[in-house]
């Protein structure tokens, strides 16, 4: 057994201006280092001022007004740059890191360094436990929501109304159900994290494939972006 659920893990969490990850800035984000073994979570937390207007929509998300981040938060270029920094370090380390929807956040970041030009490495050895991928495929036919608040309430992860889309919370929650995932589910935990890693990115593939099947139902046009867990800047 692997048991990779029983390892250190670094679970990361963000929020934006918006939901175009090639368009929009990172306002907060999160990270939350796990050892399940000695019982602690060390967190990080950063606002930005990401540079450009906080729509009122993503203000009603999250709670941060353009004015707000402005006065109280960071350049975004050095938030971006410590972020990705302590990423690099924690998978040197050989820490998988932690996302829910890792496509979005971790392609969010990826824009974000090209932005800023800051150049960070991972060496091919990033690797991603994202328990919205792992939740569709341990139990594809369940009915209802799959937003993390609901995937919570369903494994019994304490994840209010009130505390989602909050960075800190949800990164923590993500941390949980990958833990959950890993202690009930025998066929993830035997993975090793690179076996797990790979078989996210067929699984997310598949799941892509088959939303995008029933949506076709009703638009022809419609295309389900495949690519995880960094979708590349030329995709269509």
């Amino acid at each position: 057994m692997s048991d990779w659920h029983l390892n250190p893990m670094l679970a990361f969490d963000t929020e934006s201006t918006g939901v175009d990850f090639d368009t929009d800035r990172i306002v907060t984000a999160a990270l939350v280092r796990i050892d399940p073994a000695a019982g602690t979570a060390e967190t990080t937390t950063w606002l930005a001022d990401p540079g450009i207007e906080i729509p009122q929509g993503a203000t009603d998300v999250h709670g941060i007004t353009t004015e707000y981040a402005r006065q109280h938060g960071r350049p975004a270029h050095d938030v971006v740059d410590e972020v990705a920094q302590q990423i690099g370090a924690a998978v040197a380390d050989g820490v998988p890191l932690v996302a829910f929807n890792a496509a979005y956040d971790c392609t969010l970041l990826d824009r974000e360094l090209a932005r800023h030009r800051i150049g960070v490495d991972f060496g091919g050895k990033l690797r991603v436990i994202d328990p919205h991928v792992l939740d569709k495929e341990v139990d594809r036919y369940r009915r209802g929501s799959r937003r993390l608040v609901d995937v919570c309430a369903h494994y019994n992860i304490a994840l209010s109304q009130e505390s989602a889309h909050g960075c800190e919370a949800d990164a923590l929650a993500a941390a949980r159900l990958a833990w959950r995932l890993g202690a009930t589910q025998p066929r993830l935990a035997a993975m090793s994290v690179d076996e797990l890693h790979d078989a996210q990115r067929t699984w997310r593939a598949e799941q892509a494939a088959s939303l995008e099947a029933y949506l076709r139902r009703t638009n022809p046009r419609e295309v389900v972006e495949r690519a995880w867990p960094i979708i590349p800047a030329t995709s269509v």
